[in-house]
């Protein structure tokens, strides 16, 4: 049995008028879905760390506060089957964060060098993110702001 891949994903939510996420399309790959920042813990990281480090390879985000960790998926990888455990976390970012912007993806991973095209959206989200990764979103308190206990 292999080990499975330990990773991060961000609910990023900022608060204007209504809270909004923090989403991306991939440029030129509509296919892909939209999505939210996410990916692999290297070594040396705690999920804390890793989050902080996804969001600001994958959007340019930098100025962003971990609020708490929401759960974990222990769901496999949609295509390839392979065992995954994906600490979800929740992150406030900055109300004077950009409404969308196109960001090229920095750092060493597979997506380095990928466009993608971030956005803020209301919540409640009008659709399903890519491989459910809004699964979570429910274990936020309503104003969208702290965590619920389940």
């Amino acid at each position: 049995m292999s080990t499975p891949r330990r990773r991060v994903a961000a609910y990023v939510i900022r608060h204007r008028t209504a809270p909004e996420l923090l989403v991306f399309d991939h440029v030129g790959t509509p296919d892909a879905g939209t999505q939210i920042p996410a990916g692999g813990i290297r070594a040396c990281e705690d999920p804390h760390t890793a989050v902080l480090r996804e969001v600001t390879e994958e959007t340019g985000l930098d100025r962003c506060t971990v609020i708490g960790a929401v759960g974990i998926d222990h769901r496999p990888h949609p295509i390839t089957g392979q065992l995954r455990h994906t600490h979800v976390l929740h992150l406030r970012a900055s109300d004077d964060s950009h409404d969308s912007w196109i960001h090229t993806v920095r750092g060493t991973d597979t997506d380095a060098g990928l466009q993608f095209a971030c956005r803020f959206v209301s919540l409640p989200l009008p659709g399903p993110l890519a491989d459910e990764q809004d699964l979570f979103l429910g274990h936020l308190d309503p104003d969208w702001t702290t965590l619920t206990r389940r």
